[in-house]
């Protein structure tokens, strides 16, 4: 599996080790994301610092985190976006739903100030 999942400070970070986010992990990652959801994870980092392209199969399943989380009102936030990722969520308009953080502190942090 391309996914590690830890918890820091109350958050629950599930990293990306893979450079691609596209349909060869998405399935993994959205039953990750409804695991961590079923167990009561309100608060999900996803590090996707490996990641050097998306695609829109991709873009699902984060929208899809997000639409679970916000249903146990919880969020999720990303950590170390490149700038093509970035660039692509901005194109889709989810850069408000999906804010990117470049430190792990400074993302850790925002958690709490919500």
């Amino acid at each position: 599996m391309a996914l590690i999942k830890d918890e820091k400070e109350g958050v629950t970070i599930i990293k990306i080790e893979n450079d691609r986010l596209d349909s060869l992990i998405t399935s993994d990652l959205k039953a990750e994301l409804l695991l961590s959801v079923d167990i009561g994870s309100n608060k999900i980092l996803m590090d996707v610092s490996q990641v050097v392209y998306a695609d829109s199969s991709g873009l699902g399943a984060l929208l899809f985190g997000v639409r679970q989380l916000q249903n146990v009102g919880g969020q999720m936030k990303l950590l170390g976006a490149n700038r093509k990722v970035s660039n692509l969520i901005k194109i889709a308009r989810l850069d408000d739903r999906l804010p990117n953080y470049e430190e792990m502190e400074t993302a850790l942090a925002s958690f709490q100030d919500d």
